[in-house]
């Protein structure tokens, strides 16, 4: 089969890559030619995979056309959606901007489960977010914290995180324990200068309104009228989990990440997330968005790696 289809000029390189790299990429998944001519694109193979090619290119000029940078990424993920023929729903989850960088750069969801993840964030108290590596789980709930801080939905914002090593195996190092444990929290303060700026971040830092902190030193709190992320959940233990849970109050919200493929606790201590995950499935005003290898939106290899890794969890070490 053989069809053509219209792309503008002004889209064409943004659509194909420097080189033409992605219309080669798309070429060898999809079995297909393609040949570009002015503005129009040829394409050649067997119906069904001529149609979804079809359905990848218009998916990537409609988005170019929108302003959207076009990455391998995003080209690997239109060829996943067309799978299942669902590529236009890139535009639907490209039209939500959470917030923009200190360097203007937008802030969206970039796969259906980080839309999924979003707006479960939107309409629920309390958010699970699990998944693998470089699925966007807590820079997204930042951002979002970030806009709802802004828009004066809450008047503050606490990060946290479990330092598991902040006991004896830390005691060499110089300094407080602030000092000790900063190097746990350091992913967040990178996320928070990115978003809000150094100087903007420490402005509020100063004032009490943003807290990064770790686990330990939410005991014993209510936290009220706060935007509240706990991340790397997977380290905490039942009891941990439980704290932090009755810690929150009235016009709070509570995004919870985690990868239970990470966990860095002793084998025989069972993690908080794992347990809670359990525990508060059937609570509707708890929202448990589970992110997948196909939800990494870091460097494509990162995706393979964690598909190789789920591969063996399943079925590798049997072989071993």
């Amino acid at each position: 089969m053989e069809t053509t289809i219209e792309i503008p000029m002004e889209h064409a390189q943004n659509v194909f890559g420097q080189f033409d790299i992605y219309m080669k990429k798309i070429e060898q998944e999809l079995l297909v030619g393609l040949a570009l001519r002015g503005d129009s694109l040829k394409i050649k193979g067997e119906e069904s995979n001529v149609r979804r090619a079809g359905e990848v290119i218009t998916e990537l000029t409609e988005l170019s056309a929108r302003g959207s940078i076009i990455t391998e990424q995003t080209v690997d993920y239109a060829i996943h959606l067309s799978e299942t023929h669902q590529t236009d729903q890139m535009t639907d989850i490209d039209q939500d901007i959470i917030c923009h960088t200190i360097h203007g750069k937008p802030i969206k969801a970039k796969t259906i489960g980080q839309k999924e993840y979003i707006d479960q964030i939107e309409k629920k108290m309390i958010v699970f977010g699990v998944g693998p590596a470089g699925t966007g789980k807590t820079y997204l709930a930042m951002a979002k914290a970030i806009t709802a801080f802004k828009n004066e939905e809450v008047s503050r914002i606490i990060l946290t995180r479990p330092a598991i090593e902040a006991g004896e195996k830390l005691g060499f190092l110089p300094g407080d324990l602030q000092s000790k444990v900063d190097p746990y929290l350091r992913p967040l303060y990178d996320a928070l200068y990115e978003i809000m700026g150094a100087d903007t971040f420490m402005k509020n830092m100063e004032k009490g309104v943003i807290e990064v902190a770790p686990l330990a030193y939410m005991r014993g709190r209510t936290l009220d009228n706060s935007f509240i992320v706990l991340d790397e959940a997977q380290n905490t233990t039942p009891a941990q989990m439980k704290m932090f849970l009755t810690r929150i109050g009235f016009g709070s919200k509570a995004v919870i990440t985690g990868d239970l493929s990470q966990k860095d606790l002793a084998p025989n201590v069972k993690s908080g997330l794992e347990e809670s995950l359990h525990v508060l499935r059937k609570i509707d005003e708890i929202g448990i968005c589970r992110l997948t290898s196909q939800d990494v939106v870091r460097h494509p290899l990162v995706q393979k790696i964690v598909t190789a890794y789920e591969e063996y969890e399943k079925h590798g070490k049997k072989h071993l």
